[in-house]
């Protein structure tokens, strides 16, 4: 008969030799000891895996990839083939737990069965595990959040991006199987998907306590850090999540996650995608929502009968809808059109001011080369002599 399991333990690893021994002994360490610890090494090239390897702690379950294939791919295959505890607790190897950690997160997901996962703050430390002191990068005060209902995350999420600190995170096995795991596709925001997805069904709770200490990378080495090739995938991941906002069921769900949408709940009837669409369109919105919103609205007006109901509810035609497209600018036209002329006239001064240096500099050529000049530098040359003699 198998053991009954109160958590399981997933840490992902991944060339993180230097910090990964911390990363395993805050878990070993817990005050809370009813636990599995599942490592999955995605093919690392340093000495990770021979850390791994060089314990022989009962609770730990190693195993590694041959090539690799990103953390999720782990995580997933740990939640659904190996993984026996009743919470799935994530954990990344950079990072450190406190030693109350478990313990605390335990205790509240067993006093409150309704909460479907839990999360906390975090200490944010830096490469060497100092403080982390740049009070102007992203993740200086991110996870400092208040507690909301799942709707009033929702909508977070919505207009303001992820808040919430993946490896703090300890939620029931049974909100994966319900919700779904971690989407394959996601190189930047899987665990932000999954929050989305989640709190369509599930409450949430952060407890204020900084239960683990994130790390930051030097050069924007995190996952999520502020690189070309991250921010540009992100976008593209972005619209993908927005999707799940589809899911929206009924419209008293719409209107407690977006409140200052009611105008669209008309007495006579209700459409969905086109409130959905009205609601990505506020000013505040990211240019990907409004992408994701303008989307709905062009997906609704080419649905005959949505079209006609959508005009006798929300006067709304498709000669409305051509005045949006050119309203959003959500490709950044006129920024970068804006942007190309501020650089040709920029690119215009310097042509110009390199040209004036150019006939300074033929005209200090022409002086120092001609004979005056030489005779006012011999004359020069004279007086010095002459003071020296003196």
């Amino acid at each position: 008969m198998t053991k009954k399991i109160k958590v399981s333990v997933l840490l992902t690893s991944y060339n993180h030799a230097k910090y990964l021994k911390k990363a395993i002994d805050s878990v070993l360490d817990q005050t809370f000891s009813d636990f599995e610890l599942i490592i999955w090494d995605d093919a690392s090239t340093d000495e990770s895996w021979q850390i791994i390897t060089s314990y022989s702690d009962i609770r730990i379950k190693s195993f590694r990839n041959e090539a690799r294939k990103r953390g999720i791919w782990g995580m997933n295959k740990a939640i659904s083939e190996i993984a026996l505890g009743e919470y799935i607790a994530i954990h990344h190897s950079d990072d450190i737990w406190e030693l109350q950690k478990l313990e605390k997160q335990v205790a509240f997901l067993d006093e409150n069965p309704a909460i479907g996962a839990v999360f906390s703050n975090a200490l944010i430390i830096g490469e060497n595990d100092e403080p982390f002191k740049d009070v102007s990068h992203f993740y200086y005060e991110i996870f400092d959040q208040p507690n909301r209902t799942r709707y009033e995350w929702l909508n977070h999420f919505f207009y303001h991006g992820n808040v919430l600190c993946h490896p703090s995170l300890l939620i029931r096995k049974a909100c994966y199987d319900d919700c779904g795991l971690y989407r394959y596709a996601f190189a930047q925001i899987p665990d932000f998907d999954m929050w989305v997805r989640l709190c369509l069904k599930y409450d949430i709770h952060v407890l204020p306590e900084k239960l683990i200490q994130f790390r930051v990378r030097l050069n924007e080495m995190n996952t999520s850090g502020d690189r070309p090739e991250t921010n540009i995938r992100a976008q593209f991941e972005l619209l993908q999540m927005l999707k799940n906002y589809r899911r929206i069921e009924t419209s008293d769900d719409f209107l407690k996650i977006f409140p200052d949408s009611k105008e669209y709940l008309k007495q006579e009837g209700f459409d969905m995608g086109f409130a959905l669409g009205m609601a990505a369109l506020e000013p505040k919105t990211l240019h990907i929502v409004k992408l994701f919103g303008l989307e709905l609205l062009f997906e609704a007006l080419n649905d005959p009968e949505r079209a006609r109901s959508i005009n006798n509810l929300y006067k709304f035609s498709y000669q409305d809808f051509i005045a949006l497209t050119a309203k959003h600018d959500v490709f950044l036209v006129e920024l970068r059109a804006t942007l190309t002329t501020q650089l040709r006239e920029k690119e215009q001064t310097v042509q110009e001011l390199t040209q004036t240096v150019l006939g300074l500099r033929m005209q200090l050529s022409e002086i120092f080369n001609s004979r005056t000049w030489k005779f006012l530098l011999f004359l020069r040359k004279l007086r010095g002599s002459r003071r020296e003699k003196l």
